[in-house]
């Protein structure tokens, strides 16, 4: 094995125990020794690698919102099928949806970082050119669309214990009804191209 391929697994191991402490425990809580003795590896040689705890979880936080934008696929032109997408995505990787979750409640008020600002900017650019090309209502400022989206999506993420709470006051409790409401609510607030705010024919 050559000493950059060496690298290369020590890196890796420190990214991947990096992902699993932060989901765990947030950044505040997290430990470098911890992820340092779960990656097989040292402190210092971890501090080689990534200068700061904030710094390493930035980075995963990078990778893993270019993980769901790949997974999900944003179409303007179907934001509904989008929200489920994106509901199904962090239902299958709740840790994930920590992880993610840690970083907004800890870096709350800071600027977001530059890949963030990029992914924002290009999917406000996506839903501004929808509107401009009839798919979704003009009224709606595109950065509004975007965030009321994303939130209905996710909004049994991290959550779904709630329907166990209220059972026998729930018509169907299954995963699947909870996707289809959150379709059915994004479909309500911004139709599927062509078709009318209420889904008919």
């Amino acid at each position: 094995m050559t000493s950059s391929t060496s690298a290369d697994s020590t890196r890796d191991r420190i990214v991947t125990a990096a992902r699993a402490e932060f989901a765990r425990y947030g950044i505040a809580g997290a430990r470098i020794t911890r992820i340092a003795k779960a990656a097989k590896t040292s402190s210092e040689r971890l501090y080689a690698y990534f200068r700061s705890k904030e710094e390493l979880y930035r980075f995963i936080a990078e990778q893993e919102m270019a993980a769901v934008a790949e997974a999900t696929r944003l179409d303007p032109a179907d934001l509904p099928e989008y929200a489920g997408r994106v509901h199904d995505y962090f239902i299958r990787h709740p840790d994930r949806f920590r992880l993610m979750s840690w970083g907004r409640l800890e870096f709350a008020g800071d600027a977001a970082d530059a890949a963030t600002q990029e992914t924002v900017r290009r999917k406000v650019e996506q839903l501004r050119k929808a509107q401009e090309a009839g798919h979704l209502d003009p009224a709606w400022e595109p950065i509004d669309i975007l965030v009321f989206v994303n939130q209905l999506a996710m909004a049994w993420a991290g959550q779904i214990d709630l329907v166990d709470a209220a059972a026998d006051q729930v018509r169907d409790p299954s995963l699947a009804a909870r996707r289809t409401a959150v379709v059915a609510a994004v479909q309500r607030l911004f139709p599927t191209a062509n078709q009318p705010a209420d889904g008919t024919d």
